[in-house]
């Protein structure tokens, strides 16, 4: 286990990649979510391992891509924090309602973080549609995708109030 590789996690559009955004300009070591560039790589590409397409091989891309930045992260110094971690992904699959392959189970276990993950909480001005109505699958993934930090023994804290 690392003690200073540090995970946020929640829900989508909780404001997760904004306070990593800001952590970096405050010179703290930062690790980008792979799913945003995964899905620009795909669309570019015209693949289909996207959320919305082959749900399975975004989810395989997703650990490729977490692996590769967890290994890179051994270099650095002092603490890094990471826009989700590898228990997402296999909260992902069970959102899905896909199967939980053994070698992702197996990657979640053998690249550890800090036992203290950070759970963006809802915040409620940020859960609209651009026509202003509320996204309720939004709130309804949270459980799911967070369920994951617990299972493997990690304390799941909500992070102090801020706006960016």
């Amino acid at each position: 286990m690392s003690d200073r590789f540090f995970v946020v996690t929640g829900g989508p559009g909780a404001g997760k990649t904004s306070l990593i955004i800001e952590l970096a300009r405050c010179d703290f070591h930062t690790i980008p979510e792979s799913g945003r560039a995964i899905i620009r790589e795909e669309m570019a590409s015209g693949g289909d391992a996207l959320p919305w397409g082959n749900r399975m091989a975004f989810a395989e891309r997703m650990l490729e891509c977490d692996l590769r930045a967890y290994e890179d992260a051994q270099t650095l110094s002092g603490p890094v924090i990471f826009d989700r971690g590898i228990p997402d992904i296999m909260g992902y699959l069970t959102l899905c309602g896909l199967p939980l392959p053994p070698h992702v189970a197996a990657a979640a276990k053998a690249a550890r973080y800090n036992r203290r993950a950070f759970l963006a909480p809802f915040w409620d001005e940020i859960f609209t549609q651009s026509d202003g109505t509320f996204a309720p699958s939004r709130w309804s993934s949270f459980p799911r995708v967070t369920s994951r930090w617990s299972n493997w023994r990690r304390r799941a804290g909500g992070c102090p109030a801020w706006r960016p």
